[in-house]
């Protein structure tokens, strides 16, 4: 019901776990609803977990136009966008085992992947987009932590550890995702040692990310001095005196999540440093103006 009517990604998700169950009532029900589903209807989800069907149906989507005009990859072995920095960047025999147990979609921005506190069901891998973890004070009040880009995960700690979800996942932009349910993860991991070794990796790095990012949160006291770092972090490494051009999708009202601050606390700010000449807008752009006056504010 909560997929039919709001298109909720969660109730999808565990949908689709359901239909994979070892109760064979439980799949037998999952897939009756599934099978009759408006928007999952004929994805051949009554096959059995090698996913036969999923190539078949790749290839009819493949003849459509892609959603959100984004660049669909249906095969991570095939996959042109992939560097070294990313999680799916191991050995071909294990890129090829990753596939297989990864169910790929495409989401708006706005979905929401899982939710802090909730059980892990498995980690998302971003193809393309970008994903915001934020978390929730109990008075309502939304932090964002982390955004995480193509070629980064979420949800990885919680689906190695079996401890319920550190944060809230939400699409920001459209994306493409691949989901690797938190069992056939652990299999993987067994079955292949440089995916446990590359597992680790990326955990030490988003360890040492957050840290670094508490270090500031908590050094920097004012919320100009929070504001300034969090624009001079998207930011590239400056090599003249140039002013410097940065393209933010934020708003304001992100900017404000980043920070702790309010939406209004951001918008006056923003003025306030447009007034000092540190910065300026130009379009959709925001350029510094003066790098060294920015980075004086985070002392």
């Amino acid at each position: 019901m909560e997929w039919e009517k709001r298109e909720e990604p969660s109730a999808a998700w565990e949908l689709l776990a359901a239909a994979q169950s070892s109760n064979p009532d439980t799949r037998a029900q999952a897939r009756a609803l599934l099978a009759s589903s408006r928007s999952l209807s004929g994805m051949g989800l009554g096959t059995p977990p090698e996913f036969g069907s999923r190539k078949r149906v790749a290839s009819r989507e493949s003849e459509m136009k892609a959603p959100y005009n984004l660049e669909i990859v249906d095969n991570c072995t095939e996959c042109s966008h992939m560097s070294p920095e990313h999680f799916c960047a191991v050995s071909a025999p294990a890129l090829h085992s990753l596939d297989a147990i990864s169910h790929k979609s495409t989401l708006p921005a706005g979905a929401i992947l899982f939710v802090e506190g909730q059980p892990p069901r498995g980690l998302f891998i971003i193809c393309s987009g970008r994903v915001n973890l934020s978390t929730t004070s109990r008075e309502g009040k939304i932090l964002i932590l982390k955004s995480v880009q193509a070629g980064e995960t979420a949800g990885l700690s919680a689906t190695v550890s079996g401890m319920p979800y550190e944060v809230t996942a939400e699409t920001a932009t459209p994306c493409q995702l691949g989901f690797v349910e938190r069992k056939h993860f652990r299999e993987l991991m067994e079955s292949h040692s440089e995916v446990g070794v590359h597992t680790a990796q990326t955990l030490s790095r988003e360890y040492q990310s957050a840290y670094r990012d508490i270090h500031d949160l908590v050094l920097t006291r004012s919320s100009a001095g929070k504001l300034a770092r969090l624009l001079l972090s998207y930011a590239p490494p400056q090599e003249t005196e140039d002013e410097t051009r940065i393209s933010t999708p934020m708003t304001h009202e992100e900017m404000a999540q980043r920070i702790g601050a309010s939406r209004e606390t951001v918008t006056r700010l923003l003025s306030h440093l447009r007034k000092k000449r540190l910065i300026r807008l130009d379009g959709s752009n925001l350029v510094i103006r003066d790098r060294s006056g920015l980075e004086a504010l985070t002392a």
